[in-house]
């Protein structure tokens, strides 16, 4: 199938904002906007969110701009059941209203960067983007300021051009995506749609699966003592070394990786656990009382279990926890305690035959692009939308996932329109057209 007329059109009117893309972009980056951190002050959230809203108000968009209560976020795995406050960090959606009887498409970004530390490495101001080499450098440039500028010139051109859609176009712009999915989560409280495509950096390629994870935290108990004399025995009453006792559960890490590396997905890496952090001790001349051990652990879809954020797999890792810790007489008299940090997320994936992928794919394809389908192994706003709203999502964005959070962080100018080509012909045939007559 190649482009009809109208489509070719639209594909020809982005491929000549080029200019229009960039210059966009680069306002985005010159927005600080790092993401938040608990008892921070805002950043410049509010102003990027109500520019991009009179830009979009002034093409007829109707604006809902607003800061969520806490309850609007409370009530899920995701923030620990705690709600948080958006003070000074809106969230937007401007929405175009289709002719109806069509399909509803959001276009999702997230405005939040994560912070250019070290600042020294930069070849010049991470917020103030410079074009080099046909390319845009800049904090954000490509995860994901440069997705958010295609997909709101996309849009622009079809209001711009009179493309009539049967559907509605909700444009969507959030925060918090880099720290805690907050904003994401509000939006799919929010709205309803039946699709929604978010251009993280995915080297255009249509991602629709991605993993979720977990964060667990294990305490694993010592038992205080002068570290210059030779302990006596733990059941005497002696000194225990947390620190070592904390190695026989990492140990033991290999078998449960090796355990779940017999769960596969076409597109996903299997699940994974990694040790990201180990505290112990409290004086460098006495036995270590405790040690925790932060884990960060993958996991596929087909795990999610029936609340989507892998109930079931916490018991697994308790299960193996108890287990590691019988084969060892202290753990096993004194056991480990497992608790979870805030901040997990779901895995989530959209059939490779639903219209939305086959509307992207397709476009993609007709204007030259390879059209593959992938996954994400790390997690996007998309799966909150999936999971939370039940809206399918699909990542489908400019620039390679590995640009992300670099020093002279960049994105290609050609991808950036590319991408706005593939999301604004994909619309066209995912909304529909409104029927002429």
């Amino acid at each position: 199938m190649a482009l009809d007329a109208q489509e070719q059109r639209v594909a020809d009117a982005v491929a000549e904002r080029r200019d229009e893309i960039v210059a966009l972009l680069c306002d985005l980056v010159a927005h600080d906007t790092i993401t938040h951190v608990a008892g921070a002050p805002p950043r410049q959230e509010r102003a990027l969110q109500e520019h991009i809203a009179g830009r979009l108000a002034s093409r007829g968009a109707a604006i809902d701009l607003w800061e969520p209560a806490p309850e609007e976020t409370a009530g899920t795995p995701l923030l620990d059941d705690v709600g948080i406050e958006f003070t000074g960090r809106p969230q937007l959606v401007a929405r175009f209203g289709g002719a109806a009887g069509g399909r509803d498409l959001v276009l999702c970004g997230h405005l939040d960067v994560v912070d250019p530390a070290p600042r020294a490495e930069w070849t010049g101001d991470p917020f103030q983007a410079r074009v080099v080499d046909g390319r845009v450098i800049g904090r954000g440039a490509c995860d994901m300021k440069g997705g958010v500028a295609s997909m709101i010139v996309a849009s622009e051109v079809l209001v711009d051009l009179g493309v009539g859609l049967a559907g509605d176009v909700l444009v969507a712009t959030v925060t918090e995506e880099e720290s805690t999915g907050a904003g994401g989560l509000a939006l799919a409280r929010r709205i309803r749609a039946d699709g929604a495509i978010v251009p993280e950096p995915s080297s255009l390629v249509a991602w629709t699966a991605c993993r979720g994870s977990l964060l667990p935290s294990i305490t694993v108990p010592g038992r205080a003592g002068h570290a210059g004399h030779p302990p006596e025995p733990w059941q005497q009453g002696g000194a225990v070394n947390a620190v070592e006792k904390a190695a026989i559960i990492l140990n033991a890490l290999p078998e449960l990786r090796d355990r779940w590396s017999r769960h596969r997905h076409p597109l996903l890496a299997s699940p994974g656990v990694v040790p990201t952090r180990v505290s112990g001790g409290q004086w460098i001349v006495s036995y270590p009382a405790s040690c925790q051990l932060d884990l960060h652990v993958q996991f596929l879809p087909a795990q999610a279990g029936e609340d989507g954020y892998g109930a079931a797999l916490k018991a697994e890792i308790a299960d193996w926890l108890d287990a590691v810790a019988a084969t060892d007489p202290w753990l096993a008299a004194h056991p480990p305690q497992l608790s979870w940090l805030a901040g997990p997320v779901p895995p989530a994936e959209v059939s490779p035959d639903h219209p939305l992928v086959t509307s992207l794919r397709g476009a993609a394809i007709d204007l030259g692009q390879p059209g593959e389908i992938g996954g994400l192994d790390n997690w996007h706003d998309g799966a909150t939308l999936i999971v939370e709203a039940g809206i399918p999502a699909v990542c489908y964005g400019p620039g390679p996932a590995g640009e992300s959070h670099a020093v002279d962080e960049a994105v290609s100018i050609d991808d950036l329109v590319s991408c706005a080509q593939g999301i604004a012909v994909a619309a066209l045939r995912f909304c529909g057209v409104r029927d002429p007559r």
